[in-house]
């Protein structure tokens, strides 16, 4: 074989593979078909490190992003990559939003995250401008800087003497005895090239990596669901310090929230909603402008319409097309399907960026 181990896509998920599996593994490659890492969801979304609050217990999701939280906290401070532990505030503003953050609260215990419900006064001594009766509030959500977090592993992957090649499209894969033939499309032409273990890690294409090899499959169809930030302005930003969540909205995800940055900015979002996979763009549509006003000022009463601008949008690789219904992570060693050491990754969206560490280590328990 040419290589003991191939992964496809170089977002974070695969950079973190690709960096975890070069230290066990010889003659470990990743393959990206664009020119830089992480320039799909990896780049286009809050960067928030999640506590895992949400997720049905004993999920993939779950499990992996309260490992996660703790081992990209940990990676972060040895490797000096900029991270920060806001702090994450679901915020209720009668009382039957009262009663959905105690039930919200015991899912999370029992998922192993640590929050708790706080006064509206406490509240105050943390977030002295915002507006709710009582909040729920989780001190280990944070943010971390996506970029230098996918450098770093880019960085791991070379430091192990192993290869991130790109500009590299796979556009087949065909199983052989002990192993796959890849075919790959770069500026030169085709070329083939043969590996023990394929990892696809396409992230909103993975579904058609997987279709490569017949599993062509209605359960792994991904569909593209497009979320819109709008950045708050004049000063603003100055107001808020922290993760500001409305209690969520079952059919429409998290809801519009604050989402801080490293460098102290601000910015609502996303919104979400069902996006063409064949007719997709990453405009935010000015027109938008309102419904994220609206949404936010029942909770920031020092926003105004003119303190907010367009700022960035991306793509969630969902499972499902209404978005309401739950679907866990599939990451899964196609052995039952006659594709030994073929490993599935598909639909991962949210926790993906928090449970990049764990995710690679539950993949590499996965390779026979």
């Amino acid at each position: 074989m040419d290589f003991e181990v191939v992964v496809i896509g170089a977002g974070v998920v695969g950079l973190s593979i690709g960096a975890r599996l070069s230290q066990s593994f010889d003659n470990v490659v990743v393959i990206e078909k664009h020119e830089k890492f992480g320039q799909e969801t990896s780049s286009r979304n809050s960067e928030v490190v999640h506590s895992g609050i949400y997720y049905p217990q004993n999920s993939i999701k779950a499990k992996l992003c309260v490992k996660g939280q703790k081992q990209l906290y940990e990676y972060c401070k040895s490797k000096e990559i900029p991270y920060k532990k806001t702090g994450k505030f679901i915020i209720a503003k009668n009382e039957s939003e009262i009663e959905y953050l105690e039930n919200l609260l015991q899912r999370a215990k029992k998922n192993g995250a640590r929050g708790r419900i706080i006064s509206a006064r406490e509240l105050k001594s943390y977030e002295p401008n915002l507006e709710a009766l009582k909040a729920l509030y989780f001190p280990d959500t944070g943010v971390v800087d996506s970029y230098s977090l996918m450098k770093s592993l880019e960085s791991e992957i070379f430091v192990n003497g192993a290869q991130v090649v790109y500009k590299s499209e796979v556009t087949n894969i065909r199983k052989i005895e002990n192993g796959y033939e890849i075919t790959v499309v770069d500026d030169s032409g085709d070329f083939k090239f043969t590996s023990r273990v394929v990892i696809n890690s396409a992230g909103l294409y993975a579904d058609k990596v997987s279709a490569m090899l017949g599993l062509d499959l209605p359960e792994y169809e991904i569909s593209f669901w497009k979320g819109e930030y709008f950045a708050i302005g004049n000063g603003k930003n100055k107001l808020v310090k922290s993760l500001i969540y409305p209690v969520p909205n079952e059919n429409k995800g998290l809801g519009i929230h604050t989402t801080v940055d490293i460098n102290g900015g601000v910015k609502l979002g996303p919104s979400a909603f069902y996006n063409d996979k064949e007719n997709f763009d990453y405009k935010v549509n000015p027109d938008n402008l309102e419904k994220f006003y609206q949404s936010a000022k029942s909770f920031l009463p020092f926003i105004e319409r003119e303190d907010l601008h367009p700022d960035q949008a991306g793509i969630r690789p969902k499972l499902t097309k209404t978005g309401k219904d739950f679907r866990d992570f599939i990451i899964k060693n196609e052995t039952d399907k006659g594709l030994l050491n073929f490993i599935n990754l598909i639909g991962i969206e949210s926790p993906g960026l928090t449970a990049t560490l764990a995710i690679a280590e539950y993949v590499e328990s996965l390779i026979y």
